[in-house]
């Protein structure tokens, strides 16, 4: 109950505002309150009983999860806390029932599954029957709001290790792709629920005073495409864009991705905007920063295949119970109109960004100069019967010689070249290809003497066989070793990358059990299953060993860091 002068100031001023206004400042004050709502420490903790020593560990795939372990892990040290940092795959599982306060910074990668460099961690807390009775634990986790398993690693950690006897002592904090102040703020919260002086308040600083201050935490490049071409030969039924862009002061390794964020169709954002009579040129604040409508809609908000939590929250506006399906903003817009068109914006608003598309680099620097390349299937796939185009392929689709990309580089340091005199073995069907351009490229620029080896698979020969020119140039010369291609070519039995593999067993071992490095780029499934299935049976049958010797001999090139993969 407010004061009655509180009371009568806010009536005063609530007089003055427009329907418009008034909808603006209920969203105002629902984020302050929001904000008073952020996560307390849990009633276990003992006040004023002071943490001296905790366990950091993370799990992470492109090193977001290490960069966040290693900035808590100093904070805590500044702070007073003696803080142990280790990456998950290095972790010591027995470590596990000594542990008084564990920290744990884990992302979740495609459908739900852990990082490579997580799993057996993972596998560890649910197949194993052990109590962590004396364990008090705190989980940060890190995914993306565009894929409906959201933090799940993140949250079977957390649940795990409930069940496992241990003690939340903190509450689990699920974040997106804009991590960084959220995260932040969660652990000074963390630290100063352990009884010890934080330099930095939990609030102390607000989240305003550095208007999007690393909203992805990447260095953003502006691309100009210097050409974009089909790879797919006449009558093919793909279409694979190659897309070469330069761009100043690049900074990229083989192995590397880039991540782009797609814009939404013009016109059906006009559409958009002429259903909701929402004026395009207001300007709105979303996620810190200051927009126009048009320029949220167009470049930021995704309007495509919403999440079936935000089709719940249009039919509670619409009051309507809505089918439970993922569909598009403009679908919602022309089938289920809102009486109150004020309702409209708010709703807008709470969308999620775009999520980046992230693509597999095709090019080396050493090779290629201020240039990066990249190589990308053209989406398209039914909905209800009707012909739809993925929104980064429509985007792709729509570029040409001269246009720019915005664009950053995703490091992938699992995901590495060896010493120059190790050999390599590289299996890429499809698009899984791209890497292994930038590969061979950088070991041709630099004179590397190890060997290379290519395995590629596709539809069709003549139609699909990416960079075709370009691998016997390489063959001719020398740097390409051997290469093993898997093409059908329209013939009844599917020919696969797998059978490849096992034709090539006697070499391929030779290679294996010489020190070579291998290399799996491509769809996970099934392929990467399959693959993974070849190289044990090539393990097994040319290393005369048992099924259980053969899988722990792989485990060990896994470990040894002989073994990448990066499936998608």
């Amino acid at each position: 109950m407010l004061a009655e002068l509180k009371l009568k100031a806010l009536t005063d001023l609530t007089a003055l505002l427009t329907k418009e206004e008034l909808i603006w400042a209920n969203g105002y004050i629902s984020g302050l309150v929001t904000d008073a709502a952020a996560p307390k420490p849990l009633p276990d903790v003992a006040s004023g009983v002071a943490a001296k020593k905790i366990t950091i560990a993370y799990g992470t795939e492109t090193g977001n999860a290490k960069k966040l372990a290693v900035d808590f892990a100093a904070k805590a040290k500044k702070n007073g806390v003696n803080a142990k940092l280790v990456s998950l795959d290095q972790y010591r599982l027995n470590d596990l029932s000594r542990e008084e306060y564990f920290v744990t910074v884990i992302s979740t990668q495609g459908d739900g599954e852990p990082p490579i460099a997580a799993q057996k961690f993972y596998d560890h807390l649910h197949n194993n029957g052990f109590r962590i009775p004396t364990m008090k634990y705190a989980v940060l986790a890190l995914g993306d709001t565009a894929y409906p398993m959201f933090c799940k690693t993140g949250e079977d950690v957390d649940t795990q290790l409930e069940k496992l006897g241990a003690s939340r002592f903190y509450p689990l904090q699920k974040c997106d792709l804009d991590y960084e102040t959220e995260a932040d703020r969660w652990f000074e919260q963390l630290l100063s629920s352990l009884g010890n002086t934080v330099t930095v308040a939990p609030y102390a600083k607000p989240v305003v005073a550095e208007p999007a201050k690393k909203t992805t935490g990447k260095k953003i490049y502006t691309g100009t495409i210097l050409s974009s071409i089909d790879l797919n030969a006449r009558g093919s039924d793909k279409k694979t864009f190659h897309i070469e862009m330069v761009a100043d002061d690049l900074d990229y390794l083989p192995g590397d991705s880039i991540g782009v964020v797609p814009e939404n169709d013009p016109l059906i954002v006009q559409e958009i905007l002429a259903l909701t009579k929402i004026d395009a040129d207001r300007m709105v604040t979303y996620k810190t920063e200051e927009f126009t409508i048009g320029e949220l809609l167009n470049k930021k908000l995704n309007i495509s295949f919403l999440l079936e939590k935000f089709i719940k929250q249009y039919g509670i506006l619409a009051a309507q119970e809505l089918p439970a399906e993922r569909v598009d903003l403009i679908d919602l817009l022309r089938n289920y109109p809102l009486s109150d068109i004020y309702q409209y914006e708010p709703f807008i608003l709470s969308l999620n960004a775009i999520a980046p598309r992230i693509y597999n680099i095709a090019s080396s620097i050493n090779a290629h100069g201020n240039e990066v390349h990249i190589i990308a299937l053209k989406d398209e796939f039914l909905v209800k019967g009707a012909k739809q185009t993925g929104l980064c392929s429509f985007y792709f689709d729509n570029k040409k010689e001269g246009d720019e990309i915005s664009f950053f580089i995703q490091p992938n340091k699992r995901f590495r070249l060896p010493a120059e005199d190790k050999d390599i073995i590289m299996i890429g069907p499809g698009t899984g290809i791209a890497p292994f351009r930038s590969f061979v490229a950088e070991r041709d620029a630099t004179g590397a003497s190890g060997r290379n080896w290519l395995f590629f698979g596709e539809d069709d020969f003549t139609r699909n066989f990416y960079y075709q020119t370009e691998w016997q140039n390489w063959f001719g010369t020398g740097v390409l070793t051997n290469i093993n291609l898997a093409f059908n070519n329209g013939a009844d039995e599917r020919v696969t990358i797998e059978t490849k593999l096992l034709q090539k067993a006697a070499g391929l071992f030779e290679w294996i059990s010489g020190g070579a490095y291998i290399y799996l780029c491509g769809e996970k499934d099934p392929m990467s299953k399959e693959v993974e299935a070849a190289l044990l049976a090539v393990i097994e049958q040319e290393g005369k060993l048992t099924k259980q010797e053969a899988v722990k001999y792989f485990e060990q090139l896994k470990t040894d860091g002989r073994y990448m993969k990066d499936v998608y």
